[in-house]
Parts: C-alpha cells; structure tokens; sequence
C-alpha cells in the first residue's frame, strides 16, 4: 500500500475517533457534562506528553537549539493568530440561540486545532524514528475523544439528534488528514525541514494545551481534572514505554 494512502488512512481513523466522544452525550444526555473535566484533563495531560515525548525530543536529535525553537515559535503563533480570527459567535446548521451559538464557536475552535494535529502527525510519519508515527496517531486519537464531547454537548442542548452530533464532531477534525499529508511532502521534499516541523507541531499543541484545554477542564472541577491529567500523561507515558518511542 502506497506511504501516502497509509497516512490518510491513520490520520482519518484519528479524525472518526473524535466521533467517539459524541457517544457518550447521546447514551447520557445532559449527565454526559459531569465527564468533560476528567476527559479534558486527560486529554491534555495526552497531549502535553506526546508533545514532548512524540515530538521535542526527536527534534532535538534531528535539529539544533535554534531550529527547534523557532519552529515552536511560529507554531505558538500560528494557533495564537487563528483564534483571533475566528468570526464571533453566530446560529449553526440552521439553528439560533445560545446553545446554537455555543455548538458553532466549539466546532470552529477544534476545526482549527486539528490541523496542528494533522500536521504532528505528518511529520511523524516522515521521520525514520521507529514506533513514532504510531505513537503520535495514537495520542492524537486518543485525545481526538474529549474533543469530540465537548462539540457533542451543546448540540446536544441545542436539539440536535445523535447522528449529527456524531458526524459534526468527525467534522472538525477533517483538516487533520489534510495537515498529515501537507507536512508529510513538505519534509519529504526538504530533508532538513523536519526538526522545524516537530517544533511547529509541539508549540502548536502545547498552546492548545494551555489557552484552550485546561482552562475548560479546570473551570469547573479541577480535582477532576487534575486526576484526568495525571491519568493521560501516564498513558502516554507508559504507551511511549511499550511502543519504544
């Protein structure tokens, strides 16, 4: 099978694996919210160590200091930038008010999060480091979940079905297909492009991390969060481990 369909192929499996996360709000509904504190602080607590593990360590053996830091850099500023863009809050799939309006700035909020995400795992996918491209899917798509919810939940209040929240959560990871391939050419074509785009990649994730995800997990209950936290990066940690990351 060709490199670039086994790579559409993962970065698609993490994109339906945001779908997963609608599940649980149409099984429970309204009681679904008590789980977004520990789902998000897993998922950040995820990311942050895939961050490290999956992508700034193997750039400090491709790269230099500086390439390394100004690849975080830019990716800090490219998430930094985009939100600032984003339109303000408006009706979604032909439904107004507040829950509405709720469902329309978290879609477009994680649409553009994931092409970081897309991205981590192209670059991934081009590195000849063993186990690493497993390792950042895998992250990617395990915290893809928690995501998944938080777009399922306003839909959810807002009176959309099931089926719909399901395939609008899948949607807002469509750029990570996207992203994955897009980084993958651009490293294959420029060998030394890659200790910058792991640095990108971490530094894009790392202030998803710290201005969107655990400010909403520790909004409410941060004891809650802080286990998820924990919980994440230890699965992280122990998944680096057995992968030989």
């Amino acid at each position: 099978m060709p490199d670039a369909l086994v790579l559409i192929l993962a970065a698609s499996g993490t994109a339906v694996a945001t779908g997963l996360g609608a599940v649980p709000v149409f099984l429970l509904g309204e009681r679904a919210e008590a789980l977004t504190p520990p789902l998000l602080g897993f998922a950040a607590g995820a990311m942050t160590v895939a961050a490290f593990t999956g992508l700034l360590l193997p750039a400090a053996e491709e790269g230099s200091t500086g390439e390394i830091v100004g690849g975080l850099l830019v990716g800090v500023a490219f998430v930094l930038v985009v939100r600032r863009l984003l339109p303000p809050e408006r009706g979604f799939l032909g439904r107004r008010g507040p829950d509405a309006s709720a469902s329309a700035l978290v879609f477009l909020v994680l649409l553009v999060h994931s092409l970081p995400e897309g991205l981590a795992v192209g670059t991934a996918f081009a590195s000849e480091r063993a186990g690493l491209s497993l390792f950042v899917i895998l992250a990617i798509a395990i915290q893809n979940v928690p995501e998944g919810t938080s777009v399922a939940l306003p839909m959810h209040e807002a009176g959309f079905g099931a089926w719909r929240q399901f395939w609008v959560a899948v949607a807002t990871s469509v750029p990570q297909p996207i992203g994955a391939v897009v980084a993958w050419l651009a490293v294959e074509a420029v060998g030394g492009l890659l200790p910058i785009s792991f640095g990108f990649a971490a530094g894009a994730m790392l202030t998803i991390v710290a201005i969107e995800m655990a400010p909403r997990a520790l909004s409410h209950h941060p004891g809650k969060a802080l286990i998820g936290a924990l919980a994440g990066g230890a699965t992280m940690g122990a998944l680096s481990v057995v992968i030989g990351v």
